[in-house]
């Protein structure tokens, strides 16, 4: 960040913060966020705080940083392990595009790390049933919500507006996936009856929870949050493609999916399963819309281009897993 944008985010700080004599002593851009950036404040007084604002390019379904940062405020409220939500700015005079601040946690997201550790989390079982209660704090807030307005109407059947929105997106596309076709095809002959709406994070998942030796320092990333059902998120964690090498380790490479559920309470393991193959089928088409993000020139960048590749390993993916469900 350049001089004059720094020099004019200090005094939006300062008058936000009510501390005029508030001073950035070291800023730095954390890694990760392919979709947005955080960059590290460190600030005078000893507060280490964060700030969240986007990236030269956004995906479609993103949320915007007062959408996110209304939702850090809900989880907060209801006792997840959130870093605390302090300051908005949707001007983007400031720094050239909207922002929210937030208190800085200990510990690491990093995927390669968290799921080869026995230690982080309190350990591989402590921590899955930890994400467990997490989950299960993010979906007791449920709608109508005056404050999350914006996530519009909750679906009458979360499972088939899942293969709606789906099919739309791939109908996006410039080439045909027949695999997500397929694939699609199977969620739909065997989709669930539906179950009350609640919020759902929609991308929890190791790479976007905070972890340290003693448990859960946050979970991260809230931009994709929206009303459906609740197993959703659990498919999510345990899609194998979120297990990072780690295949075992059915609970995002970290532990058992038994002591995910234990942590959680009630689940329909079924109901997760037909969520984890929507998983797969998902992110296959999210990394296909971060490719085109580079193919199309509006950002270059690596990982988004390599990000690509990683579609036919989830096609594979999606053909067993369907083969091995018609199996049943």
């Amino acid at each position: 960040m350049d001089e004059a944008r720094r020099a004019r985010l200090t005094d939006w700080l300062r008058v936000a913060s009510g501390d005029a004599a508030l001073a950035i002593e070291g800023m730095a851009l954390l890694s990760g966020g392919a979709i947005q950036q955080n960059w590290a404040l460190d600030l005078s007084g000893g507060r280490a705080w964060v700030l969240r604002t986007d990236n030269a390019a956004t995906l479609a379904v993103s949320h915007g940083r007062a959408q996110e940062y209304a939702l850090l405020r809900a989880a907060f409220a209801a006792g997840v392990t959130v870093p605390e939500p302090l300051f908005l700015c949707e001007e983007a005079g400031v720094t050239g595009a909207p922002f929210f601040v937030m208190r800085r946690v200990p510990g690491t997201a990093a995927a390669h790390r968290v799921v080869r550790s026995e230690t982080l989390g309190g350990g591989r079982e402590a921590c899955v049933r930890a994400l467990g209660r997490e989950l299960a704090r993010i979906h007791s807030i449920t709608p109508p919500r005056a404050d999350l307005a914006f996530l519009g109407a909750p679906p009458q059947d979360p499972c088939r507006a899942f293969i709606a929105d789906q099919r739309a997106a791939l109908d996006r596309q410039r080439r045909p996936r027949p695999v997500l076709e397929w694939g699609l095809r199977h969620l739909e002959r065997t989709a669930p009856p539906p179950l009350p709406a609640v919020l759902v994070h929609n991308d929890f998942r190791t790479g976007n929870i905070m972890l340290d030796d003693a448990g859960v320092t946050a979970v991260l990333d809230w931009e994709f949050a929206v009303w459906s059902d609740p197993h959703a998120d659990l498919g999510w964690l345990c899609a194998k493609c979120w297990r990072f090498g780690n295949d075992a380790q059915e609970a995002g490479g970290i532990g058992p999916r038994a002591a995910l559920y234990e942590g959680y309470g009630a689940v329909d393991d079924a109901r997760v399963r037909w969520w984890e193959l929507a998983a797969h089928i998902r992110w296959a088409s999210i990394a296909v819309d971060q490719a085109e993000r580079h193919i199309s020139g509006v950002e270059r960048n690596l990982e988004l281009a390599l990000t690509g590749h990683m579609v036919p390993g989830l096609e594979w993916e999606i053909l067993r897993m369907v083969e091995a469900r018609d199996a049943r």
